[in-house]
């Protein structure tokens, strides 16, 4: 008896121990999602009166949301990023006072407009290296506009709007992949420009999407409000967590090249007519002339995108953070404001408030 009871506890904790692992193995098989969720807040203030250096009082409020959803697999990793940001400066341009016809802040511009979503599955192959594919969709919230003038005489022009443009990128990539960094590389990439906005296409602001032959400024059932393009698409990223006590790092390299493009442009032989005058844009003081006598690979160049990125984030406490961020872009399809042409600057230093919920990894 004494022995078929001690067979029966044996055979009992031998099950309870396959369960147990069966269950790892389940949970394993299964994955786990960690997730990082940070909205914040930064705004700023100035305010002059009646002083000697002078000045124009000026308050400045930008929210953002970046959030990181990660799903680990044994076999594959989901990365989701949400990176978002809307901000407004109110300025006072001639030092009027609160009372005054007009109120204080009769200067209403927007300081930021950002929507940037990816999506990443990754398959790990050999020694860090592995296989990707990439979804991202960039545009704004707003419209935005270009300004001339100020106070009353101030006037503005529609520049751009939500879904205009709008970039749609997916990519099909080899990877390579290391604690802080990864670098992707695809040679088959799709990248969907839209423009869904007629009164932009009506006055050329079309963003590279390629209008038809039949096209008539003044017939928006003629306009054509996507453009597919099919090229070559390399992406660098570095983050890195405590780079000094409580500073932190992330940088993004993006580039992208068009196998269409050279035939659309107008020093290309096959460049039909309308090519020559509005398939692509040109900057302040710039002439198809000019560009035609480029050799072939300060062409390639040109017709090539780039967009670079970096920030910085040191946080004082777990809430208050200051931060510095600069996003320099090159697309030849911007027409550009002023003498930047094809270059895009954008810069930003300021303090925040922000706010972050995590869940722990698995």
């Amino acid at each position: 008896m004494k022995r078929i009871f001690t067979l029966c506890a044996a055979i009992a904790m031998i099950a309870a121990s396959a369960s147990a692992q069966d269950e790892a193995v389940a949970k394993e098989k299964q994955g786990s999602w960690t997730t990082s969720t940070t909205p914040a807040l930064k705004i700023s203030e100035t305010m002059f009166n009646n002083w000697s250096t002078s000045g124009n009082s000026q308050i400045d409020a930008t929210g953002t949301f970046f959030g990181n959803y990660k799903y680990t697999h044994p076999k594959f990793v989901w990365d989701n990023v949400v990176d978002l940001a809307y901000g407004y400066a109110w300025q006072d341009l001639d030092n009027s006072s609160a009372d005054s016809v007009g109120g204080l802040f009769e200067t209403r511009r927007k300081s930021n407009d950002k929507i940037d979503i990816t999506s990443v599955i990754s398959w790990n192959a050999y020694k860090g290296w592995g296989a990707s594919f990439t979804a991202n969709l960039k545009t704004q919230f707003g419209a935005g506009y270009e300004y001339t003038g100020i106070g009353v005489n101030q006037t503005q022009a529609l520049v751009s709007s939500f879904f205009a443009p709008a970039y749609l990128t997916t990519a099909l990539s080899f990877e390579h992949k290391k604690e802080n960094w990864s670098v992707s590389l695809s040679f088959l990439t799709g990248k969907t420009t839209f423009v869904v906005n007629d009164s932009l296409i009506s006055v050329g602001k079309n963003y590279g999407v390629i209008q038809p032959d039949n096209f008539d400024a003044a017939d928006p059932t003629t306009f054509s409000h996507a453009y597919f393009a099919l090229g070559s698409y390399v992406k660098a990223q570095y983050l890195k967590k405590d780079l000094l006590p409580s500073l932190d790092l992330y940088a993004r390299a993006e580039i992208f090249y068009d196998y269409k493009k050279p035939s659309n442009m107008a020093w290309n032989s096959d460049a039909t007519e309308m090519g020559t005058n509005s398939k692509y844009a040109l900057a302040e003081g710039e002439t198809w002339d000019d560009m035609a006598a480029k050799g072939w690979l300060a062409k390639r160049a040109f017709e090539t995108d780039l967009d670079f990125e970096v920030k910085l984030d040191y946080r004082f406490s777990s809430h208050i953070a200051a931060n510095f961020a600069l996003n320099v872009k090159w697309d030849t399809d911007f027409s550009g404001m002023g003498k930047w042409g094809h270059w895009q600057v954008y810069q930003m230093a300021g303090v925040q408030v922000f706010f972050n919920w995590k869940t722990p990894k698995a």
